[in-house]
């Protein structure tokens, strides 16, 4: 039997006395505790054996903990550290609420978020992603199943598992493809297979407020890779088509966040912020986003007018040769 099967409510770790089990991943199980120390409410993350004995895994969850342990923010879920314990595991903040994901899966029916929800809670996501970006983390993988929300709309951001710490070591896609991300919210630079960085997650950011606003995804498709694809080719439905109370300044606001080239998206959360907390003062642009999005092209076609392009090339190369003889 394992370390893990091992742990059941009253068992004791260190200072700590768990009092539940609470979610298992891939990685990691997490369980309610107690400190005896103080009393104090706790999470406790603890590796799976098969994940220590990993290397890539286990320094992923490592640089999670070291990662936790240096952002001190209400909106982010902190992790303790500095004390002698007995093996790897660490010891989070117990947070109140529900997952995003959990509050939407509940609109469902409705369709949507009320507006003014969505907007408070996306800027709550924003102030933390402002802090932590100005303490160089990219979270890179922003979705609703990482973030809590409190009976009172306040937010807190969990699972750093991936994200990335401008001054630790960094970590390539050729050895951690885990920085990929998820599909529906990865952003068109990470598909691409680029790092990503801050404006990574406010692509994210855009892609959540678009949901909690309109009851959609901006991009989507039958497979994973198609709904990457989608984001590269086409335009997204607009946002006041999915929902005629979207005013044009918030679905401009929504466009720039989910720009394709990052260069031309929020530079920081802040922008994003600010804007969205001052929607009377935003200037609507003449968008081809709004023009051209019915114009869906799939990867088959670029692969078809590719190949149709390279079939060309001896044609004009003759064609070009018979001139240049009839010229002579």
């Amino acid at each position: 039997m394992g370390f893990l099967d091992s742990i059941e409510a009253g068992s004791q770790i260190d200072f700590y006395r768990i009092e539940a089990p609470v979610a298992r991943s891939g990685m990691a199980s997490i369980f309610r505790a107690i400190d005896t120390r103080d009393g104090r409410q706790v999470a406790l993350k603890i590796p799976h054996p098969d994940m220590e004995a990993d290397p890539i895994l286990f320094d992923r969850f490592q640089r999670e903990a070291g990662i936790g342990e240096k952002l001190n923010h209400p909106k982010v879920m902190r992790v303790f550290g500095g004390e002698q314990r007995s093996r790897i595991y660490m010891v989070m903040e117990w947070c109140e609420g529900r997952l995003l994901r959990q509050i939407l899966d509940e609109y469902r029916d409705e369709g949507r978020m009320p507006q003014d929800r969505a907007i408070r809670i996306a800027l709550a996501v924003l102030d933390a992603l402002d802090y932590i970006h100005s303490n160089g983390v990219v979270h890179r993988d922003l979705k609703p199943e990482n973030i809590m929300v409190d009976a009172q709309d306040n937010i807190k951001l969990i699972d750093f598992g991936i994200a990335g710490d401008a001054a630790a070591r960094r970590l390539t896609y050729a050895n951690f493809t885990a920085t990929l991300g998820t599909p529906n919210y990865i952003s068109p630079e990470q598909v691409q297979g680029k790092r990503g960085d801050g404006r990574s997650d406010i692509y994210a950011a855009g892609v959540i407020l678009y949901e909690m606003l309109s009851g959609k995804l901006p991009f989507s498709g039958p497979t994973p890779m198609a709904a990457m694809n989608d984001r590269l080719l086409n335009h997204p439905l607009p946002p006041s088509v999915a929902d005629p109370s979207i005013s044009p300044q918030l679905q401009e606001v929504l466009y720039r966040a989910l720009e394709r080239d990052p260069r031309n998206r929020y530079a920081k959360a802040h922008d994003f912020e600010r804007d969205l907390e001052h929607l009377d003062q935003v200037g609507v642009e003449d968008r081809v986003e709004l023009r051209d999005w019915q114009k869906r092209k799939s990867q088959l076609s670029r692969k078809i007018l590719y190949y149709a392009a390279l079939a060309l090339i001896p044609v004009v190369v003759l064609l070009i040769m018979i001139l240049v003889a009839h010229h002579r």
